[in-house]
């Protein structure tokens, strides 16, 4: 057994330094090695893991609020974008409440997705596997080095995390955590992997590690998300910008309506599932639109409104069209006034980038039309669009929100870091 594992360890050792050269070397070698281990590990394991490792963030919690009054203390982030960074208590408690839920999930690894027989008697089956390892690069959240090695333990893979210069402290503090929770298991904690500092070599070495790293999962804004897509030499699991709309129907409950635009706009302004864009219903935007207004005004949203909406509030600004096209991840609601669900969907066409959508309409008809016509990765009807997110998905927490067409859609959680492989079992049969 020993000289099988230092064979594989060389042709590993071979690989990686052709591949990623410097410092992340070291750490796309152990975390492969870790990753054939993890792969095989008892679900009891990995749920001790992520149990344990929920405990260490409690108990580090002073600590990782100390780091991150370093992180904040430089950082010259804003508004959103600071709320992005902080960490408190709730959020250092929501973490490790994520990692339990995904601890009580079902196993995703070795599930039988698909069986059937051929006529020769063949039996096949198609079964899930862990992809293997998982490179995630991410900027200024520091829980998402949480969620993301939680996520990558429950499936059985292995993660390297590269976290943004502005969270580093919080994100090594968060990592310690996290490899306490392996070692209590008895799993190697080289499964959970982060990049030593915040160098942005590190970034292009992980976008060249073919054969070492098996996807990368970007975790950002565009500028960051479209260098990944433009320069890796890995499979990438990405998203688009989050111009998220909800659109009001004609037939909506306004007392409803109000909540949910409420919710979806200002409940947190910085997140990828907030509303960008208010689309509502000519047919009621004359008398519903003004209490919108008022109601998000009162926390201090401001607005940016088409020619039919400012005829109905004056006092609204003028939106371009570039406005329609921006993701504000701050208190800024785009407002267009639309007739009928074909023209809302004409703009989410035009506009939107497959994010997440949400009408709000007592007609399920209209509903049903509304939600078969959109080719966005999430669409809801009568409810709030910060729902996109992997706990409220019953996912214990989520890697990222995906865009694409292919592997996965909308909130990334435990089973769609899988993939799978087809076991045929026979019973003497030859082909002719």
């Amino acid at each position: 057994m020993k000289a099988h594992e230092d064979g594989a360890e060389s042709t590993i050792t071979q690989a990686v330094s052709a591949a990623v050269p410097g410092p992340m070397t070291a750490l796309a070698k152990r975390a492969r090695l870790a990753a054939r281990t993890l792969a095989t590990s008892p679900t009891s394991a990995r749920d001790r893991a992520l149990w344990a490792a929920a405990a260490a963030l409690r108990e580090a919690s002073d600590t990782i609020l100390a780091e991150n009054a370093k992180d904040l203390a430089a950082s010259t982030a804003k508004d959103a974008f600071r709320d992005r960074l902080t960490l408190t208590p709730e959020r250092i408690e929501a973490m490790a409440r994520g990692l339990e839920d995904m601890a009580d999930l079902p196993d995703p690894v070795g599930r039988v997705l698909e069986e059937w027989t051929r006529p020769n008697g063949l039996r096949i089956r198609r079964v899930a596997t862990p992809v293997g390892v998982i490179g995630v690069i991410y900027e200024s959240r520091p829980n998402v080095g949480a969620d993301a090695a939680g996520l990558c333990i429950k499936s059985g893979n292995a993660v390297l995390l590269r976290g943004g210069s502005e969270s580093l402290h919080s994100a090594r503090a968060i990592h310690a955590a996290m490899q306490a929770g392996l070692r209590a298991a008895d799993l190697p904690e080289d499964a959970v992997q982060i990049a030593p500092d915040a160098d942005r070599k590190h970034v292009a070495e992980m976008l060249g590690a073919a054969g070492l790293v098996d996807l990368l999962i970007p975790r950002g804004g565009r500028s960051l998300v479209e260098r990944v897509q433009q320069e890796a030499r890995v499979p990438v699991l990405a998203h688009a910008d989050g111009l998220c709309h909800t659109y009001i129907h004609a037939a909506a409950d306004h007392g409803m309506a109000r909540r949910i635009i409420l919710n979806a706009k200002m409940r947190r302004t910085g997140i990828c599932g907030a509303t960008e864009t208010l689309l509502i219903d000519a047919a009621v935007a004359a008398t519903l639109l003004p209490a919108i207004v008022a109601d998000l005004a009162e926390f201090g949203c401001t607005f940016k409104a088409d020619t039919q909406a400012r005829a109905i509030v004056p006092t609204l600004p003028a939106a371009t069209d570039k406005d329609f096209s921006t993701e504000w991840l701050d208190a800024v609601l785009n407002i267009a006034v639309v007739d009928g669900v074909d023209e809302a969907l004409d703009h989410i066409s035009r506009y939107g980038s497959s994010h997440t959508e949400a009408i709000v309409t007592a007609d399920e008809a209209v509903a049903n039309r509304f939600m078969n016509g959109t080719d966005s990765a999430v669409v809801m009807w009568n409810a709030s669009t910060q729902f996109c997110d992997g706990g409220e998905f019953g996912f214990g927490a989520e890697i990222g929100i995906a865009t694409g067409r292919f592997h996965a859609r909308g909130p990334v959680g435990v089973e769609q870091l899988t993939t799978f492989r087809y076991e045929v079992l026979g019973t003497g049969q030859v082909r002719s």
